[in-house]
């Protein structure tokens, strides 16, 4: 087992003084702790103290954690992705009819009620012009 390369209790101080790092708890404190991150980056690691190496280790966290906690990766679903297609083109479900056959389908799959199967999907690509993996 090895140990953690010596630091000098002062000096960290004097750096979490300076960088204050805390639990970031909106986007503002996520967008500080990155600038604050990036200037110590941008004095190469080579060059940085073992202080100032710990101290970027807490602030990566810091950020990590707070992205994990607000930024859900591939949280979309095909209906998410449906509804963000038909919000952005000022689409109603009455634009769909036509496209997926009937007004129950439509309304069936908005509703969460019916999944979209792979022929529809097809017919949303082409009517989005988009691939239909979007839908799947």
């Amino acid at each position: 087992m090895s140990a953690l390369p010596k630091i000098d209790a002062k000096r960290y101080g004097k750096l979490l003084a300076a960088y204050l790092p805390a639990v970031i708890e909106n986007e503002e404190e996520n967008e500080v702790m990155i600038e604050r991150i990036s200037g110590l980056l941008n004095k190469g690691e080579a060059k940085l103290t073992q202080e100032e190496k710990r101290v970027l280790a807490l602030m990566v966290h810091l950020v990590e954690d707070f992205e994990n906690r607000h930024y859900e990766l591939n949280a979309s679903t095909p209906l998410s992705r449906l509804q963000e297609l038909m919000a952005a083109r000022e689409l109603k479900p009455k634009d769909l009819w036509a496209v997926l056959g009937s007004k129950s389908t439509v309304s069936q799959i908005l509703n969460g009620n019916r999944s979209i199967s792979k022929t529809q999907a097809k017919l949303l690509a082409s009517f989005f012009n988009v691939s239909p993996a979007l839908f799947i």
